[in-house]
């Protein structure tokens, strides 16, 4: 047969991994990014003192990465150079004292003892266990699967794997687990702050995601050349693969005929014909029409009110002041239910924001000589960046608040030092149309929310999702997953075609259901 034909829309780390494993696998990929490089949100901006990661600035699961690069025929190792961090982050409360977590479990729980007293160490403890069962009950049956229900998972996990998920309580929220392990309100604000890696408020997500904070205590390592290193080293395995590349191609229409997709029109009129389709944008932009009429079906709308995050982030060369940064730095609001209340029930930036600051040339312990630095600073906001514009004031307090957070913490920076870019929620939905800035998809809210992202197949035979809109969820690690279950699913696909041609070829008349592929969604 000819070439199975395979059309990616969107070089983020899901299409990205998808690209490299088709490829690998004989089939004839391409790649269409509206951006200039590859990466989505795994993006660097320039600043005085070299390139920024502007979005994703963590690396953990190592083995995702390393298992992707394998079945392409190559060795992760040799593309990436990863340094491991002993120090996962340092967090910040006012002036008081800081608390820092290792990737040593016992170092933490000794810093943990200091802080709090010997029964927050064995608090930490605990959970430590707790998170591993839970995670290690989900990777395989939930996070690796292409289309998980509570049902199936309930059957994957058996008796074992269903008592490790009950015991991540998966019907209570975070906020309320956390409270059986700290009692302590700034250990129980520093654990609930993994809730926001995916976009979620820690009021409102189930408690299974305690599951990060087990990802994260396996490992957290900076790559060399920042984390939009990583994608252009996924990028180059693909095109070594055979994948061609077509940046600045905006895609402005999903083609189909019957049932099944036939291709990709560019806004400017190019075509690129597909026997299957990966879509690696928010899931929302096709229900919302932005890939024409016939993929609006393709997947369920999502109302606003479903969305994730969004943010504030400054990126920006300036002198590091008196704090003693590492890498990752979390300097903590006063009142954090108040914060998420801000965000998903009044629709705007914090009042008192937490704030993360990724000081991108510090390793753990490098001291500073004064000279400027690399930094990125964010605050979670509302996705709304697609609504009316409202007061003029609001970024510019939402400015002076994340200032005024620092500052209390004797970690000064100025947000307006010249060079400093600001990227907003409105800004976020023109990189990423019709999120509204939504960073994570849709928000983990419920403990059915998980099972109701969309899936990697879709309602029209041929096109698949990958990306953090997609299962199984939002981060670079999930994202290259989800990747690899598109492709898993698109060569899927190619066998049932080629069945259906050989069939047809031999007998003179198609078996009946043999074109159809892999369809189903939720």
């Amino acid at each position: 047969m000819s070439e199975f034909r395979v059309v990616v829309i969107g070089a983020g780390m899901g299409g990205l991994a998808a690209a490299a494993e088709l490829a690998a696998n004989g089939c004839a990929v391409t790649v269409l990014e509206r951006a200039p490089t590859p990466g989505g949100k795994m993006r660097a901006l320039d600043s005085a003192a070299g390139p920024i990661d502007a979005g994703p600035t963590v690396l953990t699961l190592r083995g995702v990465f390393e298992a992707l690069f394998a079945a392409a025929g190559s060795d992760f190792a040799a593309a990436v150079k990863l340094s491991p961090l002993d120090t996962l982050a340092r967090h910040a409360w006012d002036s008081g004292p800081t608390l820092d977590l290792f990737a040593d479990r016992a170092r933490s729980a000794d810093a943990i003892g200091r802080f709090a007293g010997a029964a927050a160490a064995q608090g930490y403890r605990d959970f430590c266990v707790r998170t591993k069962r839970v995670f290690e009950a989900l990777d395989a049956p939930f996070m690796r699967a292409p289309l998980p229900t509570p049902w199936g998972l309930t059957r994957d996990l058996g008796v074992s794997g269903v008592a490790a998920l009950l015991a991540g309580s998966p019907f209570a929220t975070l906020w309320g687990a956390l409270g059986r392990h700290f009692v302590d309100p700034r250990l129980r604000q520093l654990f609930a702050r993994y809730a926001t890696y995916v976009g979620a408020s820690p009021f409102a997500c189930p408690a299974t995601l305690m599951l990060i904070a087990h990802v994260e205590q396996e490992g957290v390592w900076s790559v060399e050349g920042g984390m939009h290193a990583l994608a252009r080293a996924v990028a180059n395995l693909a095109a070594k693969r055979g994948a061609s590349f077509v940046y600045g191609a905006d895609a402005a229409r999903i083609e189909i005929a019957g049932d099944a997709v036939t291709g990709v029109t560019l806004r400017d009129g190019r075509r690129f014909a597909a026997d299957a389709i990966i879509f690696n944008g928010d899931a929302v932009a096709l229900s919302t029409g932005k890939l024409g009429e016939a993929a609006r079906r393709a997947v369920p709308a999502i109302h606003r009110r479903q969305r994730s995050l969004s943010a504030l982030v400054w990126t920006l060369s300036a002198p590091p002041g008196r704090f003693p940064f590492r890498r990752h730095n979390v300097f903590f609001a006063r009142d954090y239910r108040a914060e998420f209340a801000d965000i998903f029930k009044r629709n705007r930036p914090p009042a008192d924001p937490t704030v993360y600051v990724c000081a991108q040339d510090r390793a753990d312990g490098d001291p500073h000589s004064g000279a400027p630095e690399r930094f990125l600073v964010l605050a979670n906001a509302p996705a709304d960046g697609d609504g009316p514009v409202g007061d003029p004031q609001t970024i510019p307090r939402a400015r002076a608040a994340v200032e005024e957070v620092l500052s209390r913490c004797s970690a000064s920076i100025d947000l307006t030092t010249p060079g400093a870019v600001l990227t907003t929620p409105r800004d976020f939905d023109r990189l990423f149309p019709a999120t509204g800035g939504a960073l994570y998809g849709q928000a983990s809210h419920g403990w059915m929310a998980s099972f109701n992202r969309p899936g990697t197949a879709t309602r029209l035979a041929g096109l698949f999702l990958a990306g953090g809109s997609a299962h199984p969820g939002a981060g670079v690690p999930m994202a290259t997953l989800s990747g690899r279950l598109a492709a898993s699913a698109v060569l899927a696909r190619r066998a049932s075609i080629s069945t259906f041609r050989a069939t047809v070829t031999r007998g003179g008349m198609p078996m009946a259901g043999a074109r159809t592929g892999v369809t189903a969604s939720r």
